[in-house]
């Protein structure tokens, strides 16, 4: 793996107050700040002498506690690295704790929640975690100069060793932490300058629970086993929308093992000893479902629709009206030059995380535990705290390791876990109740990427580069159901779109979006608005400049120059070089380049195809990141080769389809994932940069199917329309 590490400045971050307690905890040192009074601690939250986010135990050993959930990103290695840096603490005796359920403490600081989502678990807890480590480091370097009548200045601290040279004594952080426990945290600590980070930066910075995972210890909610536990699953309507009519579940409970069958709002759900008598019982049920208010419509029905509406054709839907993202120019003046017109569509998309749903749940005398991979547990706590009538702070949330997401757990209604709070409410006695989610469950009663359709239409000049664009969208919004619901536009449903450097650079630019309300359930998937939008910005331009006659990087250089996108110049640069792009390709291969920002991150790829069968295969991806200071380059690389292998596989297989409202693929036999042997080689390249760093968990998902794209454009001229590859 190919990396540059970035050069360190100072980052010009806001102090953040650290939260001060007076005592030792359970014989271990708390170390912390939060983003503010909101989420200042109160009296049921003592987390002792220095607050929520270190805990350094007697024997000197440094706990990083994470109030995010790590879900196969790998983020608790960036987040240890952050707080082990500012510290000086030995790396290799750092570990990782999640944190509890306390969302005016763990509040995820850009959502104002706690939860993660958007790549931001380490942005938005870069500053939060430094002052973390260097107040705690404070703390034990006063310690030792009260102690040893020696000036502050000259105390050092390595490898969690506290050190005075001119004297020549030094304590381990451990022989300290009585007097550091004891120490006032200062107020506004002191950051190194990023020039001197020794940890960050470097590849000693590896994943934290890699050993767990490897030997069966890391704890996953399949793994809950409690005292007298029950398992439940649900049947679910074969159609959105529809209610239970009745059920009959007299041979549900002749099953063996099955323990009671209970109607809830969802459906009705079997509740048994084990996973098996709980799943025989559901085969046994006998439901009629009432259909009055469920979507009957096919998806080729609603993306014709769609289709005809971008196309100024047809009736809207009630309450239903276009609206304007993005203005520029008079619209309305005929635009002199020669025209482009194209559209694409985009169809559903499971989220298919390795792990189904789950989760367990314990509800009984007024209060309420949850345990599972838990994505933003400030939802979760709300909607169980409305199911079993009671205040969320009296929710109790262990959050575990959860088998991916990318976005599916990060649900407004908290579906899952909604009805397993609903079972566990019916059983009562704080029983345990672990709801189990089949993969079938998960595909064809889950939420889902929108369906979504996009009509261009650009004017060009003379040179070939745009002086007007006309943009329509159609999709369903995000934001449904959300506690937060939009007003006008949704803007995940166009971001990537808005704000293009390519809109920049065009004089004149129409771009609208139309909502329609669907009785689809969907939801953010992996990249979010930028899963479409970055396909159709960059096969537009590859498209544009192939008819101007120029090179796909020059047409992009000169955009970007006009835009004053150096970001996105830069990348550009890099991947160019990286890829060899000003040699031929290899004979029997063509290559595509695609480059675009999300989450703060501007990705450029080069993607090498040849067609196999008719089909495109991808053999090497050359990628270019810039994604501020690089806390783990590892990790970063790691993030580019799965979020393009996410990426890819979607491009080429995916599709959820419906037929008379009922989704017809079930399971991986129908809904194909990219195969390890169809994984391409990728080569990440990290931009030098002094920024802040922003996110990775995302960027690189969505620029690998425009880069396949124009590459095939490239190979045989032909565009892309719509999506998946593979049709068959």
């Amino acid at each position: 793996m190919n990396r540059i590490l970035s050069p360190r400045e100072t980052q010009g971050a806001t102090r953040r107050d650290l939260v001060v307690g007076a005592t030792l905890v359970g014989g271990a040192l708390l170390v912390g700040c939060s983003p503010g009074d909101l989420l200042s601690v109160g009296a049921k939250e003592d987390f002792g002498a220095f607050g929520p986010f270190i805990k350094i135990g007697a024997d000197g050993a440094v706990t990083v506690i994470s109030k995010h959930i790590e879900f196969g990103q790998g983020n608790h290695a960036g987040l240890a690295a952050i707080v082990a840096e500012e510290l000086d603490a030995d790396w290799t005796k750092v570990k990782v704790e999640q944190a509890p359920a306390i969302a005016k403490i763990y509040a995820n600081t850009g959502m104002g929640v706690q939860g993660t989502g958007g790549s931001s678990a380490i942005s938005n807890s870069w500053t939060q975690l430094r002052q973390a480590g260097a107040g705690a480091k404070a703390m034990f370097i006063e310690a030792a100069a009260n102690k040893w009548n020696a000036p502050v200045g000259e105390i050092t601290v390595k490898d969690s060793v506290v050190s005075h040279a001119k004297s020549g004594k030094s304590a381990t952080f451990a022989q300290l932490l009585p007097e550091a426990g004891k120490i006032a945290p200062p107020k506004a600590p002191v950051l190194k300058d990023p020039k001197t980070f020794t940890l960050i930066g470097t590849d000693r910075v590896r994943r934290k629970d890699s050993q767990a995972k490897s030997d069966g210890t890391a704890r996953f909610t399949q793994d809950v086993q409690l005292p007298d536990m029950l398992v439940a699953m649900v049947a679910h309507a074969p159609r959105y929308g529809a209610k239970v009519g009745s059920f009959d579940a007299a041979e549900a409970r002749k099953v063996p093992g099955v323990v009671e069958v209970y109607q809830i709002p969802t459906g009705v759900a079997v509740v048994a000893q084990n996973t098996w008598a709980a799943r025989k019982g559901r085969e046994a049920l006998k439901v009629t479902w009432d259909e009055t208010g469920a979507e009957k419509a096919s998806s080729e029905t609603m993306a014709a629709n769609y289709r005809q509406w971008a196309a100024g054709k047809g009736t809207l839907p009630e309450k239903t009206e276009w609206q304007a993202f993005e203005t520029k120019g008079d619209a309305a003046k005929k635009v002199q030059g020669a025209i482009f017109e194209t559209t694409y569509d985009f169809p559903f998309l499971a989220h298919a995380a390795l792990e189904p749903m789950n989760c367990v749940a314990q509800v009984g005398a007024g209060k309420a535990k949850l345990t599972f991979g838990s994505q933003i547990p400030t939802v979760d706590q709300l909607n169980t705290a409305k199911i079993v009538g009671m205040l969320p702070g009296a929710v109790e949330i262990e959050t575990l390791f959860a088998g991916g997401s990318f976005g599916r757990r990060a649900n407004f209604q908290s579906d899952y876990v909604a009805e397993c709070v609903e079972i566990a409410k019916k059983v009562g006695k704080m029983r345990p109740v672990k709801l189990v989610w089949t993969r079938e469950d998960d595909t064809a009663a889950g939420y889902f990427r929108p369906l979504t359709h996009h009509a261009v239409k650009i004017t060009v000049d003379k040179e070939g580069y745009p002086v007007s664009w006309r943009h329509r969208v159609v999709t369903q919004t995000l934001m449904k159901g959300s506690p937060m619901p939009t007003k006008g536009v949704d803007e995940t449903t166009v971001e990537g779109t808005k704000g293009s450097p390519y809109l920049k650079a065009t004089p004149v630019v129409d771009a609208q979006v139309l909502m329609p309300d669907v009785n689809i359930p969907v939801l953010w998937w992996r990249s979010v608005g930028a899963t479409h939008t970055a396909f159709v910005m960059e096969h537009t331009i590859d498209q544009l400049a192939r008819k101007a006659g120029k090179d796909p990087v020059a047409y992009r250089r000169t955009l970007y120059e006009k835009a004053g996108a150096t970001r996105h110049l830069a990348v550009l640069n890099l991947v160019a070089e990286k890829a060899g792009w000003d040699k031929p390709a290899t004979a029997g291969w063509s290559r595509g380049v695609a480059v675009h920002e999300s989450f703060g991150t501007v990705v450029a790829q080069v993607a090498e195809v040849q067609l196999v069968d008719g089909q495109p295969k991808v053999g090497r991806v050359v990628t270019a990141v810039d994604c501020g200071t690089a806390i783990s380059p590892d990790q970063i690389a790691a993030q580019m080769e799965g979020g393009i292998c996410y990426g890819l596989s979607a491009a080429l297989y995916g599709k959820i389809t419906l037929k008379d409202g009922v989704v017809e693929q079930t399971n991986f036999d129908t809904y194909r994932v990219l195969r390890n042997s169809e994984a391409p080689t990728v080569e990440t390249h990290i931009l030098p940069s002094g920024n802040a760093p922003s996110g990775t968990g995302e960027p690189g998902t969505p620029v690998i199917a425009p880069a396949v794209a124009n590459a095939l454009l490239a190979l045989n001229g032909q565009a892309t329309t719509s999506l998946p590859f593979v049709k068959a």
